[in-house]
């Protein structure tokens, strides 16, 4: 899957335009072109007018950079109105991958890969090794990045530092700032580092030296006036920019202690060339109060590879296709490997086809994969629903959620000669770890139709037992709270005879582990029989998530022989905290609450959510019950929830 058996699209695309090429071999890159992007009405457009002016190509994977944070399935871009969805777009290009990053992200990617030609360095320092290195760059918008050293390689950091407040260092940057707010209600480091920003740096300055009537420059000209000297405000204009950039630079690194170097890209400093160079950038950026002796440290380079942004989004591209075929670090494949042991044999066999094909049953149409593994199309369903994923679609969508770029999950292993701060660190991070796994797993929809059932429900009972009791009494804390009749059920000898009295408009939710206890599988079916909704918090396919009417899931295995379950509980007691705030909001938008012939406003049942225990939060009031004088001391007792 690798190898380069066909040419692989690459995309640079940014809020004037979008370059296209392919890579023939790794970092060889072919029929590169940029379209205007004002030409095409979409991103769908565009691809298709630089494929369809090629020989006819047979293209499986892509990488698209694009000046845009990405964050889940869907892109929008913030300096232009394309929009649209990865996994629809790599269906209607008919691509077997397409993974899409911040551009500055796979700028950073290609920093690593640089050669010594290929950067140019501004000023002194020396690069720390290995150390955090920073990438910014100004074009139609100010992109910034960072890398932070992993092991053998390294890790990009999405982010949107250019839009971080801009701050003025003289009076006339302050200026500047005043004219910039006549225009815009935040003024962030982009509105003037950019090339937009260069059209009001000018503008700023013609009104501050008396020429308001003077005519507006777009950015390319005003490049081309200031580089060979004809307009002194033009030159003034482009020596304020690099100023200016100086102070993002010099902030960036600071902030990321970017102690391994600064890089320079993006469309406007590596043609400035060695104007840029005699500029006051590099003085600007080593002037820093306390901290000038750290900064004067740090090296900062101009990017001059031409095709840096191709280089670091095939590298991306790479490793994902990488780990896709290696499969363990596909979080759902794993999720699969794990369950193995639950499934029925027909749905065995729908596990091993995705296993073994995943590519293909990210692609094929349900016929294909029932056909593939021998099975019925309902058969498949199930599968994707013992997963937690409402159907076929979700699961496609959770298995190709891998291709845009993020962190993996990780888990290392305490051992015994660990230092106390060691083993702290690996606990701390193998929960973070695991947090950020289930959060990838997280069905909305399931959290969705699980707030609305507890937030209607007449009564509901937590069931739990063992180390799991705790993550019952927690939610029955909460739930109290809001008013809502509810218990926590931790004895087994107590649980069934408590589900044989929930009726119609009650819900049952069971908290398990691994999702075998005998007692809280009676819970269940005891449940459903007198016609209450049963809610599952557990592992995937286990024979509780098939028993519940809805599974919210949890997959996360400790060896309870020999250890408590510590992250796993953890990771239930979140999701209650989901469900929780979840119903304050659904409360919150109420006008009011009456109790007690006052009106109480409906966001204090929010404010009694969030408070934290030993903490008064507003709560709605119970009626004294019928016969109770609402003055005795009976009355106050029951007239308050917490």
């Amino acid at each position: 899957m690798t190898d380069f058996d066909a040419p692989r699209l690459i995309a640079d695309i940014g809020g004037t335009y979008a370059r296209f090429a392919l890579e023939t071999a790794p970092g060889r890159f072919a029929h590169i072109r940029s379209l205007r992007c004002a030409d095409h009405a979409d991103f769908h457009a565009a691809v298709s007018a630089y494929l369809g002016a090629l020989p006819p190509t047979p293209v499986q994977h892509a990488a698209v950079a694009i000046a845009n944070p990405v964050e889940g399935d869907q892109v929008r871009m913030t300096n232009y109105h394309w929009q649209f969805s990865i996994e629809q777009m790599r269906e209607r290009l008919r691509l077997d991958t397409l993974v899409v990053v911040n551009d500055f992200t796979a700028l950073a990617m290609a920093v690593p890969r640089l050669a010594a030609h290929e950067r140019r360095q501004v000023g002194g320092g020396t690069v720390r090794e290995p150390s955090v290195v920073g990438v910014l760059g100004a074009g139609t918008g100010l992109g910034v990045s960072g890398l932070i050293p992993a092991g053998d390689g390294w890790v990009a950091l999405g982010a949107e530092g250019g839009h971080t407040s801009f701050a003025p260092r003289d009076e006339r940057e302050m200026a500047i700032l005043r004219v910039a707010l006549r225009q815009h209600d935040h003024v962030s480091f982009e509105r003037l580092v950019s090339g937009p920003g260069l059209a009001l740096i000018h503008r700023a300055l013609a009104e501050r030296a008396g020429h308001a009537n003077a005519p507006a420059l777009a950015a390319p000209e005003i490049t081309r006036r200031g580089l060979d000297g004809s307009d002194a405000l033009c030159a003034e204009t482009l020596e304020v920019f690099c100023l200016m950039l100086g102070s993002a630079a010099s902030n960036l690194a600071v902030t990321l202690g970017a102690t391994g170097g600064i890089y320079i890209g993006g469309g406007i400093v590596p043609r400035l060339g060695a104007h840029f160079d005699r500029s006051g950038f590099r003085a600007r950026f080593e002037d820093k109060g306390r901290f000038s002796d750290y900064a004067r440290a740090i090296p900062t380079f101009v990017i001059t590879a031409e095709n840096a942004t191709f280089t670091g989004a095939s590298a991306i591209l790479q490793s994902q296709l990488r780990a896709l075929q290696g499969a363990p670090h596909s979080a759902l494949l794993e999720q699969i490997r794990r369950g193995l042991a639950g499934l029925s044999p027909a749905e065995r066999r729908v596990a091993d086809q995705v296993l073994a094909h995943p590519r293909a049953a990210l692609n094929d149409p349900i016929a294909e994969i029932a056909r593939a593994a021998h099975v019925s199309q309902p058969t498949v369903i199930r599968f994707c629903r013992s997963l937690g994923c409402e159907g076929l679609s979700d699961f496609k969508l959770r298995l190709a959620s891998g291709l845009t770029g993020t962190v993996p999950v990780t888990h290392t292993q305490v051992t015994g000669d660990d230092s106390m701060a060691e083993l702290g660190d690996k606990v701390l991070g193998n929960t973070a770890a695991a947090i950020l796994q289930v959060r990838d797993q997280l069905n909305r929809g399931s959290i969705d139709r699980a707030i609305d059932l507890l937030n209607g429900a007449a009564r509901i009972e937590f069931h739990a037992v063992g180390h799991y009791g705790v993550v019952a009494q927690d939610a029955q804390f909460k739930f109290l709270r809001f008013g809502i009749a509810c218990n926590a059920c931790t004895d087994p000898r107590l649980q069934v005879l408590t589900a044989n009295v929930l009726g119609p408009k009650d819900v049952a939710v069971v908290i398990s582990g691994h999702g075998r206890v005998p007692e809280l599988l009676e819970v269940a079916d005891r449940a459903r029989q007198r016609g209450a909704v049963v809610v599952a918090i557990t592992a995937s396919q286990s024979p509780l998530a098939r028993k519940a009417d809805l599974a919210l899931i949890v997959d996360h295995v400790e060896d309870v022989a020999t250890q408590l379950p510590m992250v796993s509980r953890i990771l239930h007691l979140l999701i209650i905290d989901i469900l929780a705030v979840g119903v304050a909001m659904r409360r919150s938008a109420l006008p009011v609450v009456v109790a007690d012939d006052t009106e109480v406003p409906a966001d204090g049942l929010a404010a009694a959510a969030a408070a934290p225990e030993g903490v008064a939060a507003p709560v709605a009031r119970r009626r004294a019950a019928p016969g109770v004088s609402a003055s005795s001391p009976l009355a106050r007792l029951t007239s308050h929830s917490s």
